[in-house]
């Protein structure tokens, strides 16, 4: 675990909704990744890194294989404690949030003197070869609501993003594994995330965001009978909703869900992306610390192409 004696570093990193996706595998993990869209968000991942050992997560201690990777690839070993009021395995991308949270607090605990592109490489490389995600670590690093072009880490993907900044609803009723959904055929999903991203690009707007994103849940067979039932009540409610890839989760931006009688969280955009909070030395001097994450906090996004 980490040590109060020790210096650490502190890092948030939103949590992601993909909304719809194509698959896009490759043997150099930097080139593999996914096309679609999503939203970054307020509720995210804080993460603390010291000269530690062992993963805590909100005071448990897991073990997740990104995380692992990341202090491979950096070559230390070092000790993680994370807060979140985000379960994992139900499609907001923990894993990838802890993956680049531990990159960019371990780099400065451990004087790695990596940059950030590379360090986003780092946690995007970690989290695909874990079979926990494609897409996430870039799209947190730079956060808003992010339109994955093109495939792959800093310098190959290419990102853009919906500019808007809407309220965010969400329910989860469970686990997804990502590695079973990744790990088969995804010849379907692929096609219906292609046929998606088409659709967006041609009105990149957040109604046309979330309708694709409804669209491609059913057209790519992912659909569980809680997830559906919970669309279907907004639908009938006269506002339109998603599922979260890959969770059983559903989300819904404005009041979407709360009109339709459910009790969701909320929260908003996060349009920072990942970052480094504060850093603490040995002695105890804190030598940097920035704002804890606002909807109203913005800076140019990290790993743009």
């Amino acid at each position: 675990m980490t040590s109060d004696e020790s210096p650490s570093a502190t890092a948030f990193v939103p949590g992601h909704i993909t909304g719809f996706f194509s698959a896009h595998p490759a043997a150099d993990s930097r080139h593999a990744g996914s096309r679609g869209a999503g939203v970054a968000l307020t509720d995210g991942v804080r993460v603390t890194v010291s000269r530690g050992d062992g993963l805590r997560l909100n005071g448990d201690s897991v073990e997740i294989a990104a995380v692992d990777r990341v202090f491979d690839a950096l070559g230390i070993d070092g000790g993680v404690d994370a807060e979140t009021p985000l379960p994992l395995g139900t499609g907001f991308g923990v894993s990838g949030a802890l993956a680049l949270g531990t990159a960019l607090a371990a780099n400065a605990v451990f004087d790695c003197g990596r940059t950030e592109n590379e360090l986003i490489t780092l946690a995007h490389c970690a989290d695909v070869d874990a079979g926990t995600g494609l897409g996430d670590v870039v799209a947190q690093a730079r956060g808003g609501l992010p339109i994955r072009l093109e495939p792959g880490a800093p310098g190959i993907g290419e990102l853009d993003a919906i500019v808007d900044a809407p309220r965010i609803e969400y329910l989860t009723f469970g686990e997804m594994s990502t590695e079973a959904v990744l790990g088969g055929n995804t010849d379907r999903l692929s096609a219906a995330g292609e046929r998606a991203l088409n659709r967006l690009l041609a009105e990149p707007t957040v109604d046309r965001f979330m309708t694709v994103s409804s669209e491609f849940a059913d057209e790519a067979g992912l659909l569980t009978p809680a997830v559906a039932d919970a669309i279907a009540a907004v639908e009938a409610s006269g506002g339109r909703a998603a599922m979260a890839m890959l969770g059983r989760t559903v989300f819904a931006t404005g009041r979407s869900l709360s009109a339709a009688g459910f009790e969701p969280h909320v929260c908003g955009v996060d349009f920072a992306g990942g970052r480094l909070n504060r850093v603490v030395d040995a002695d105890g001097t804190c030598s940097l610390a920035a704002a804890e994450p606002t909807e109203s906090v913005r800076r140019e996004p990290a790993g743009r192409k």
